[in-house]
């Protein structure tokens, strides 16, 4: 079933709503982590000042320079790691878009979806993001603890995280918020394996970016499918 809805999604990735989806997300993610990345460097510029006085050497000028280089570095390594769960947060706002593509394609005879008032994919994706972010940075330190199996964790902690928001979105359109929670926690091994086989590719740059389409596309699929076979059982 996975795999039906995975090969399914690939099929449909030249779709133009597709595209467009991407482009936003990854314009929308650099814009962010830009921003923040300013903001971050201002802020840390602004606490040292133009001179600074250490103990035993007196008056630096130099040390503000130090910290915005040191910041501008710190944060290309933290936003190259962060850039794809920004991503996917990001774009499970344009979810509805991708989940609409797939249904037309596929699923024609449904009826009308109830697509998700743009208010609450805001807060989701907040929501979302902040989860996705904290969880990331957290996970550093199981990284560092466990190294070698570093991408195993990874993929297991991003896996769940995206399985668990994708698959929940796209029941939300058909059935509701409470009952996507209900299903949601029905087939919870389904979708994390699911979203563990997704998050693999989280691991290789460029292709990384596509992922939080392909996903929201391939559980667009798993949700009707494990509907259709709820149905029939």
């Amino acid at each position: 079933m996975i795999l039906t809805a995975f090969f399914a999604a690939l099929g449909q990735m030249t779709d133009p709503r597709f595209r467009r989806v991407l482009l936003l997300g990854v314009a929308l993610t650099l814009a962010l982590l830009i921003a923040v990345s300013a903001v971050f460097i201002w802020f840390l510029g602004g606490l040292v000042g133009d001179q600074t006085s250490l103990p035993f050497i007196g008056e630096v000028s130099w040390l503000n320079d130090l910290v915005g280089w040191g910041s501008a570095v710190l944060l290309a390594i933290l936003s190259t790691f962060l850039m794809v769960p920004v991503a996917s947060a990001i774009t499970s706002m344009f979810l509805d878009t991708v989940a609409q593509a797939v249904e037309d394609e596929h699923y024609p005879k449904l009826p009308k979806a109830t697509p998700v008032p743009l208010s609450d994919a805001l807060r989701d994706t907040v929501n979302f993001l902040g989860v996705l972010i904290g969880a990331n940075i957290l996970a550093l330190v199981l990284y560092l603890i466990f190294a070698p199996a570093a991408p195993l964790i990874f993929w297991a902690l991003n896996g769940f995280l995206l399985g668990r928001e994708y698959f929940t979105l796209a029941a939300i359109r058909r059935v509701g918020r409470a009952e996507a929670k209900i299903l949601r926690a029905r087939h919870m091994p389904t979708i994390w394996i699911a979203g563990f086989l997704m998050a693999i590719p989280l691991s290789i740059p460029l292709l990384n970016l596509i992922i939080p389409i392909l996903g929201a596309a391939t559980f667009t699929h798993l949700f009707h499918l494990l509907q259709r076979q709820a149905s029939h059982g």
